[in-house]
C-alpha cells in the first residue's frame, strides 16, 4: 500500500509558505537588513574612531558629538540593539526545547537588547546635547 503523503496545511498557509511559527521569513528578512545597516554604518563608524584616537576626552567629545557622528552613531547603536535582538531569538527558539523556557528567555533577551540600546542612546545623547548646553 502506498502512503499518501498529505499535509494538514490550509490552501492560504501553503501559498504563504508560514510554518508553525507563523512568521516565515520575516525573522531572515529583517536580521538580512539590520546586517546591512550595518555593514553600511560600520565605514563611517570606523572613520569616527579612526579620528577620536589618541586624543584628549574634550576633542575625542567634540568629535563624537558633532550631529554627523552622533546621527551615525544613534542609527549603528539602534541597528546592532535590533540584530542582536533578533540573532539570539532565532538561537532561543531553536535551541530551548522547553516552551516555559523559551518564553522566559526571549523575553529576558528583548528586556536586556532594550537596555543596552537605551544605554547606547543615552550616553550619545547625553555627549551631544551636553556640549550644545555648555
Amino acid at each position: 500500500m502506498a502512503t499518501q503523503n498529505r499535509s494538514f496545511r490550509t490552501p492560504r498557509a501553503n501559498v504563504t509558505g508560514l510554518g508553525a511559527a507563523h512568521h516565515g521569513t520575516e525573522h531572515f528578512w529583517r536580521q538580512r537588513l539590520t546586517a546591512l545597516a550595518n555593514l553600511l554604518l560600520i565605514v563611517p563608524f570606523l572613520w569616527i574612531l579612526a579620528a577620536a584616537y589618541g586624543r584628549d576626552y574634550a576633542s575625542a567629545v567634540a568629535i563624537v558629538s558633532h550631529p554627523f557622528s552622533a546621527v551615525v552613531l544613534l542609527l549603528l547603536v539602534v541597528s546592532v540593539a535590533i540584530h542582536m535582538r533578533i540573532g539570539m531569538t532565532v538561537v532561543i527558539e531553536d535551541y530551548l526545547p522547553n516552551k516555559a523556557q523559551r518564553v522566559v528567555a526571549v523575553i529576558a533577551n528583548t528586556f536586556f537588547c532594550a537596555a543596552v540600546g537605551l544605554v547606547g542612546v543615552f550616553a550619545i545623547v547625553k555627549l551631544s546635547v551636553g556640549r550644545l548646553l555648555l
